[in-house]
């Protein structure tokens, strides 16, 4: 009985992938990723967190190591790029987006589909083009850009780093991210970084959780945004901690300075757990 049910369930993955076309892209069925389950957090009491720290950091998808979250610009096949699977999320309603509020969000005023696809979509462009009507006399024209995944870049993360006493273990959370864009002005120089809005990461991570992400070492153990993030196989550094001035590294320390000045803070949170079992 237990091979007929097998036997049966494989008969229906293969007529799921034939469907379509009648031709499978590959020798088997995907069915690992497509099915995956979001791994709990620890339950976390208030009495057991002994310390915590809170601190913003950048993730350059600019970087080798987060190649795997800016590529494909486009859809290929089943593969999706983090930013590309945020819109989707979004049009889905999977994705809330939250306003930004100053750099920073508490996650209170949501936004609506609309305003944030009016957040996503960049700004259209204004042609002088010639009037079918009366050749030689040029007239003004908008013409509406597409959203463009490949221009998101860079993404800034909230995260709270706590000990928790109860499991002895020193722990980190990702709170929430925010895709940055670069904006240009008409005669190509920048205007700096925007932030459309915020997403709820907790809340991502059922969306994130099916999506493949590609594996340089092995085309058959490939994972999923949520490895990524779960298992922090990402570089970023830290912009901002919790502070008296509330203000972002940068603010203090230029060049050199605030780069020591982060890699301080990642040190201080490293020695907090290696100084309490130390004898």
């Amino acid at each position: 009985m237990k091979k007929l049910i097998f036997s049966l369930i494989i008969l229906l993955a293969y007529a799921g992938a034939f469907a379509q076309s009648g031709v499978l892209d590959g020798v088997y069925v995907k069915e690992h990723t497509p099915e995956r389950k979001v791994i709990p957090y620890t339950h976390l009491r208030e009495a057991d967190v002994m310390w915590s720290k809170r601190v913003w950091r950048i993730l350059d998808l600019r970087e080798k190591i987060n190649h795997p979250l800016y590529f494909p610009t486009q859809r290929i096949q089943n593969r999706r790029c983090l930013m590309q699977v945020i819109f989707d999320g979004i049009q889905e309603g999977t994705i809330t987006p939250y306003m930004d509020e100053n750099g920073d969000c508490e996650f209170k005023v949501q936004m609506t589909k609309a305003e944030a696809m009016a957040k996503l979509n960049p700004p259209p462009d204004t042609l002088q083009v010639e009037n079918p009507d009366s050749p030689g006399e040029f007239i003004s024209k908008i013409v509406p850009k597409e959203f463009k995944p490949a221009d998101y870049k860079k993404f800034r993360m909230k995260e709270d780093w706590f000990f928790d006493k109860q499991r002895s273990v020193l722990d980190v959370r990702i709170i929430g991210m925010a895709p940055v864009v670069t904006r240009y002005a008409d005669d190509g120089s920048e205007k700096g970084d925007a932030i459309p809005f915020w997403i709820y990461f907790p809340e991502c991570r059922y969306a994130f959780a099916n999506v493949e992400v590609y594996n340089r070492q092995n085309d058959a153990e490939r994972r999923t945004l949520e490895d990524i993030f779960w298992k922090r196989m990402f570089g970023s550094y830290i912009y901002k901690e919790t502070n008296v001035f509330d203000r972002i590294i940068d603010e203090y320390a230029q060049g050199i300075d605030a780069l020591m000045e982060s890699e301080r803070i990642k040190e201080e949170i490293f020695l907090l757990e290696h100084d309490l079992w130390e004898l």
